[in-house]
């Protein structure tokens, strides 16, 4: 697994810069997709998709480019850390779901992500992406804490 990529998510946080920052003291110099996975409509969005003046994918066009910036973003960061790192973008709901399914499509060696340290019920009530990944993915997973003080 050697030559085998590394995923790292990037959503453009502090947790997941931390993640990066991490993962090149670790793994540094080996190839590296670094991914945002973007809403596909958010809620907002989902109500002026029943105009009839906003084209049905419109909305699915534009997250997708934001999520790419954020991946170019994460992987220039990466490219500094020490990375051999290409960017990737896609559209998904759950998060989770998206990274693990990216993970098993370019067969990486670990996924790296950043988590924002909440407690049980701060987590049960926003989720925990980071917690979904590592119980789905079914290959290793590294999660980076919070730096000391945040949450």
């Amino acid at each position: 697994m050697d030559d085998a990529p590394i995923l790292i998510c990037y959503d453009g946080s502090e947790e997941s810069q931390r993640g990066i920052d991490t993962a090149a003291s670790l793994l540094s110099g080996r190839h590296a997709v670094v991914l945002d996975i973007g809403a596909t409509i958010t809620a907002s969005e989902s109500l002026a998709t029943l105009s009839p003046v906003v084209p049905g994918a419109a909305f699915e066009q534009l997250n997708t480019e934001d999520a790419l910036r954020r991946a170019q973003a994460g992987a220039e960061h990466a490219r500094v850390a020490g990375f051999d790192a290409e960017p990737r973008a896609e559209l998904g709901a759950p998060t989770w779901q998206g990274i693990v399914d990216v993970a098993d499509e370019i067969n990486a060696a670990v996924i790296v992500v950043g988590s924002r340290g909440l407690n049980g019920l701060e987590e049960a009530i926003k989720g925990s992406v980071s917690h979904a990944v590592a119980e789905h993915a079914g290959r290793p997973v590294l999660i980076v804490p919070p730096a000391h003080g945040k949450s």
